[in-house]
Protein backbone atom coordinates (compact mmCIF):
# COMPACT_ATOMS: atom_id res chain seq x y z
CA UNK A 1 0.00 0.00 0.00
CA UNK A 2 2.78 2.08 0.92
CA UNK A 3 4.28 1.94 -2.77
CA UNK A 4 0.98 2.90 -4.64
CA UNK A 5 0.76 6.23 -1.79
CA UNK A 6 3.95 7.07 -3.30
CA UNK A 7 3.70 6.85 -6.79
CA UNK A 8 -0.18 8.67 -6.30
CA UNK A 9 2.09 11.16 -4.43
CA UNK A 10 4.57 11.51 -7.66
CA UNK A 11 1.69 11.68 -10.01
CA UNK A 12 0.35 14.66 -7.92
CA UNK A 13 3.49 16.29 -8.03
CA UNK A 14 3.93 15.84 -11.24
CA UNK A 15 0.36 17.04 -12.60
CA UNK A 16 0.87 20.18 -9.99
CA UNK A 17 4.32 20.94 -12.10
CA UNK A 18 2.81 20.84 -15.60
CA UNK A 19 -0.13 22.99 -13.96
CA UNK A 20 2.12 25.68 -12.53
CA UNK A 21 4.07 25.58 -16.25
CA UNK A 22 1.02 25.95 -18.03
CA UNK A 23 0.02 29.07 -15.34
CA UNK A 24 3.24 30.75 -15.98
CA UNK A 25 2.90 30.77 -19.76
CA UNK A 26 -0.79 32.46 -19.31
CA UNK A 27 0.85 34.92 -17.08
CA UNK A 28 3.74 35.58 -19.37
CA UNK A 29 1.72 35.87 -22.30
CA UNK A 30 -1.02 38.42 -20.45
CA UNK A 31 1.64 40.74 -18.79
CA UNK A 32 2.90 41.34 -22.31
CA UNK A 33 -0.63 41.92 -23.40
CA UNK A 34 -0.83 44.34 -20.78
CA UNK A 35 2.72 46.07 -22.01
CA UNK A 36 1.52 46.31 -25.59
CA UNK A 37 -1.50 47.78 -24.17
CA UNK A 38 0.08 50.54 -22.62
CA UNK A 39 2.84 51.10 -24.78
CA UNK A 40 -0.03 51.78 -27.42
CA UNK A 41 -1.55 54.51 -25.25
CA UNK A 42 1.66 56.22 -24.23
CA UNK A 43 3.08 55.97 -28.26
CA UNK A 44 -0.57 58.07 -28.71
CA UNK A 45 0.06 60.12 -25.92
CA UNK A 46 3.36 61.15 -27.08
CA UNK A 47 1.70 62.06 -30.68
CA UNK A 48 -0.99 64.14 -29.29
CA UNK A 49 1.42 65.97 -27.36
CA UNK A 50 3.97 66.46 -30.44
CA UNK A 51 0.48 67.38 -32.48
CA UNK A 52 -0.10 69.76 -29.74
CA UNK A 53 3.34 71.35 -29.84
CA UNK A 54 3.69 71.23 -34.05
CA UNK A 55 -0.02 72.73 -34.10
CA UNK A 56 0.19 75.29 -31.42
CA UNK A 57 3.33 77.09 -32.96
CA UNK A 58 3.37 80.93 -33.77
CA UNK A 59 4.22 81.72 -37.57
CA UNK A 60 5.63 78.56 -39.14
CA UNK A 61 5.06 75.62 -37.50
CA UNK A 62 7.36 73.23 -36.48
CA UNK A 63 8.30 70.09 -34.86
CA UNK A 64 9.65 70.35 -30.53
CA UNK A 65 13.27 70.03 -31.34
CA UNK A 66 13.71 67.31 -27.93
CA UNK A 67 11.30 65.25 -25.94
CA UNK A 68 11.79 67.36 -23.00
CA UNK A 69 10.10 70.51 -25.21
CA UNK A 70 6.77 68.34 -24.63
CA UNK A 71 6.94 68.78 -20.92
CA UNK A 72 7.89 72.46 -20.79
CA UNK A 73 7.30 74.69 -24.34
CA UNK A 74 8.58 77.89 -23.20
CA UNK A 75 7.44 79.76 -26.52
CA UNK A 76 4.77 81.47 -24.99
CA UNK A 77 4.70 84.33 -21.97
CA UNK A 78 3.50 80.93 -20.03
CA UNK A 79 4.81 77.79 -19.79
CA UNK A 80 2.71 75.42 -22.07
CA UNK A 81 2.50 71.60 -21.02
CA UNK A 82 1.80 68.98 -23.52
CA UNK A 83 2.74 65.59 -21.78
CA UNK A 84 3.01 65.88 -17.74
CA UNK A 85 6.12 63.31 -17.66
CA UNK A 86 7.92 61.20 -19.79
CA UNK A 87 6.78 57.82 -19.78
CA UNK A 88 8.63 55.28 -18.87
CA UNK A 89 8.77 52.45 -22.22
CA UNK A 90 6.76 49.69 -20.61
CA UNK A 91 9.13 46.54 -22.19
CA UNK A 92 12.72 48.07 -21.75
CA UNK A 93 11.93 50.25 -18.03
CA UNK A 94 13.71 53.25 -19.57
CA UNK A 95 12.56 56.76 -20.04
CA UNK A 96 14.53 56.76 -23.09
CA UNK A 97 12.82 56.86 -26.31
CA UNK A 98 13.99 56.44 -30.25
CA UNK A 99 13.12 59.70 -32.28
CA UNK A 100 11.85 59.98 -35.40
CA UNK A 101 13.41 63.21 -37.15
CA UNK A 102 10.50 65.35 -38.75
CA UNK A 103 11.97 66.02 -42.57
CA UNK A 104 12.37 70.24 -41.57
CA UNK A 105 14.54 69.36 -38.31
CA UNK A 106 13.12 68.43 -35.16
CA UNK A 107 11.05 65.29 -33.66
CA UNK A 108 7.81 64.12 -35.31
CA UNK A 109 7.69 60.79 -33.29
CA UNK A 110 8.97 58.54 -30.84
CA UNK A 111 9.31 54.09 -30.58
CA UNK A 112 10.37 51.94 -28.39
CA UNK A 113 14.20 50.53 -28.17
CA UNK A 114 12.73 46.84 -27.61
CA UNK A 115 13.67 44.40 -29.67
CA UNK A 116 11.05 42.13 -29.25
CA UNK A 117 8.73 40.41 -31.34
CA UNK A 118 4.89 41.94 -30.91
CA UNK A 119 2.06 39.02 -29.89
CA UNK A 120 -0.31 41.27 -31.36
CA UNK A 121 0.45 41.44 -35.34
CA UNK A 122 -3.32 42.56 -36.57
CA UNK A 123 -6.41 44.51 -35.77
CA UNK A 124 -4.75 47.57 -35.10
CA UNK A 125 -6.35 51.45 -35.00
CA UNK A 126 -6.58 53.49 -38.32
CA UNK A 127 -3.74 55.75 -37.05
CA UNK A 128 -1.80 52.70 -35.81
CA UNK A 129 -2.60 50.13 -38.92
CA UNK A 130 1.20 50.32 -39.99
CA UNK A 131 2.14 48.03 -37.38
CA UNK A 132 0.66 44.98 -38.58
CA UNK A 133 3.04 42.44 -39.38
CA UNK A 134 5.85 43.84 -37.31
CA UNK A 135 8.73 42.09 -36.53
CA UNK A 136 10.11 44.03 -32.86
CA UNK A 137 8.09 46.98 -31.11
CA UNK A 138 11.17 49.50 -32.61
CA UNK A 139 8.79 49.52 -35.82
CA UNK A 140 5.58 50.62 -33.88
CA UNK A 141 6.40 54.39 -34.93
CA UNK A 142 4.05 57.05 -33.47
CA UNK A 143 4.64 59.76 -35.40
CA UNK A 144 2.40 62.57 -35.94
CA UNK A 145 1.48 63.38 -39.41
CA UNK A 146 0.10 67.22 -39.93
CA UNK A 147 -3.11 67.36 -41.89
CA UNK A 148 -1.65 68.93 -44.61
CA UNK A 149 0.44 66.24 -45.56
CA UNK A 150 -1.93 62.93 -44.36
CA UNK A 151 -2.90 61.02 -47.66
CA UNK A 152 -7.08 62.14 -48.36
CA UNK A 153 -7.75 58.83 -50.47
CA UNK A 154 -10.07 57.76 -47.91
CA UNK A 155 -11.95 61.28 -47.29
CA UNK A 156 -13.00 60.65 -50.85
CA UNK A 157 -16.22 59.15 -51.62
CA UNK A 158 -15.91 55.52 -53.48
CA UNK A 159 -18.59 55.51 -56.07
Amino acid sequence: MKGFTYIGVLFFVALAGIALAGVGVIWHTETKREKERELLFIGDQFRRAIGQYYERSVGAKRFPTSINDLLIDRRYPTIQRYLRKIYRDPFNLSDEWGVVQAPGGGISGVFSLSENKPLKQSNFSEVNEDFAGSQSYRDWRFIYIPSHQRPTDHLTPSK
